[in-house]
């Protein structure tokens, strides 16, 4: 059985709590081919560390420490070639963009990515290709605004009360939720402090205002608009932080899918902006993690 969980909440200091997510439900008694993985087998650097510290105290023979790295740190499958190494490198494992691959395609990628890192996501994501691979892959979450598969998010234990490496998502309108949302989730799934305000467009510029305290809580801002993308220089003019503008696809026929909103983020006046591509939240968070991660001193994501 799947367990949905459609509440929302647009509260502005909201944090996440694990709403608009879809779990699924099954045991290994449900017939599935496959059970819950076992995420204490994650191949990152502390695994790897105690990996060879094993080797060199005679804990575990050669013989076993390549067995245990034999598709590391690359692995192909019939529909994919998986980087296993990419999280040692970069700090962020390898995340599958899940639109024209099939349910069962990334079903296939997620069930090898999980057997060396416990963090794992899927984006563009739909809701039908969501529910058939977590009944795939027990455990996995499905977050229904977001587009996106994730295994269970842990709780953040940094501080949301502020910081320099507290990560606010700003959303003009609620059309522009879905890609806030895919950037929001990235950023809890990398373990980041992050808080959410959505809906406080430049048309009603008093909404933004209201909440000031937000604003100069962050430590780093990503602001998502769609039609002439004017809200990010408007924070631009109201903050020290860095500004991670994320133009939306959201708009009418001369906005042109998203490209007015991208060039008039890119042709602000407001200095201290960077600009992404159209819909593109993930890359937004992925960049506002590393920012934080500097900023409180951290070396991995």
């Amino acid at each position: 059985m799947l367990e949905s969980v459609s509440e929302y909440s647009t509260v502005p200091d909201a944090v996440y709590s694990g709403k608009s997510e879809l779990r699924c439900g099954q045991d290994s008694e449900c017939g599935c081919f496959f059970t819950i993985y076992d995420m204490g087998c994650a191949m990152d650097e502390k695994k790897m560390q105690e990996l060879l510290e094993k080797v060199s105290s005679g804990g575990c023979t050669v013989a076993d420490a390549l067995a245990e790295l034999k598709n590391f740190p690359a692995e192909m499958l019939s529909c994919a070639h998986l980087d296993h190494h990419r999280r040692l490198r970069t700090g962020v494992p390898e995340v599958v963009y899940g639109e024209n691959k099939s349910a069962g395609q990334i079903a296939d990628i997620l069930r090898k990515l999980l057997r060396f890192s416990p963090m794992v996501m899927a984006t563009r994501v739909s809701q039908e290709k969501g529910e058939a691979v977590c009944l795939e892959i027990p455990g996995l979450i499905y977050h229904e605004a977001a587009r996106m598969l994730t295994a269970q998010l842990v709780e953040n234990d940094q501080d949301t009360h502020g910081g320099a490496g507290l990560v606010l998502v700003l959303a003009a309108g609620t059309s522009d939720i879905p890609v806030a949302e895919e950037a929001f989730v990235t950023l809890r799934c990398m373990g980041s402090a992050v808080e959410r305000f959505y809906d406080v467009g430049v048309a009603g510029i008093h909404r933004l205002l209201s909440r000031r305290d937000l604003l100069e809580k962050a430590g780093i801002l990503i602001v998502v608009a769609g039609m002439e993308g004017a809200l990010p220089s408007v924070v631009g003019g109201l903050v020290d932080k860095p500004i991670i503008g994320v133009p939306t696809s959201v708009g009418y026929g001369t906005g042109l899918g998203g490209i007015a909103a991208l060039l008039g983020m890119l042709n602000s006046c407001a200095p201290g902006i960077a600009v992404v591509n159209i819909d593109n939240g993930f890359g937004a968070a992925c960049m506002a993690a590393r920012i934080s991660k500097l900023i409180s001193g951290q070396t991995k994501i």
